[in-house]
């Protein structure tokens, strides 16, 4: 794993406190979101946390 990929792994795990990235996307919605590993996704590009 390149570093650039360490960074991101890095980065998701601290914005993300839940296991699947779904769970705390902004994305969390079927007409949002059309990628086959919703709602279990672990990696998306997309992925966005909610804003507070």
């Amino acid at each position: 794993m390149g570093l650039w990929n360490r960074i991101q792994a890095w980065w998701t795990r601290l914005r993300c406190p839940t296991e699947f990235l779904c769970d705390n996307c902004k994305y969390d919605h079927p007409s949002a979101c059309s990628r086959p590993q919703r709602p279990n996704a672990v990696r998306c590009p997309d992925y966005r946390p909610r804003g507070k």
